[in-house]
């Protein structure tokens, strides 16, 4: 396992370092194999944000957290990503059947805690071919979050979001 530190508008000291190895590194104890973490550390408009995402066998953890001070940061989002695990104890030692999830390691939550994905609604509706720039307009006028829509150049389906910066992604099917 290898732990991936990248700073944006920020410099990452060796003590940094250190603190996000450390804590970041409790989450190995409950797998024995984890791919490379990754934590980005960055500071925009006064608010240190700390992202860290844990790939485990084709399964991915993400946890993000912004708050004034850096350190803070980095603990909440260890806090998270335990939570997630703890929340989602079962599921995580049935999609990894081969052994390599330690469940023994982590709390028991109460079975109110738990909860089952209830599907509620299935949409059908046609998908056109179209722009990503096209495509973040027609969600725009449905005054949606995301929309789904048929790629005119790659011609597969894609998704076009909007972020929380304001900004927009678009997510591309990998085979």
């Amino acid at each position: 396992m290898k732990m991936n530190v990248r700073g944006k508008n920020i410099e990452i000291t060796p003590a940094l370092r250190d603190y996000v190895e450390k804590r970041v590194g409790k989450i190995t104890k409950y797998f024995d194999a984890i791919g490379d973490i990754s934590a980005v550390l960055k500071v925009e408009k006064g608010h240190h944000i700390v992202e860290v995402t844990v790939p485990i066998n084709g399964m991915l953890l993400r946890g993000e957290e912004s708050t004034n001070d850096m350190y803070t940061s980095i603990d909440l989002v260890v806090d998270k990503i335990e939570k997630q695990i703890e929340k989602y104890k079962t599921k995580i030692s049935r999609k990894l059947r081969s052994g390599t999830f330690r469940g023994d390691l982590v709390p028991n939550v109460k079975e109110t805690d738990q909860e089952e994905f209830k599907l509620v609604r299935t949409k059908r509706f046609a998908v056109k071919p179209m722009a990503a720039e096209e495509a973040i307009m027609q969600m725009n006028l449905i005054h949606h979050d995301f929309y789904v829509f048929m790629n005119s150049e790659s011609e597969e389906v894609n998704v076009i979001y909007r972020r929380r910066d304001g900004n927009y992604g678009l997510i591309e099917p990998e085979f």
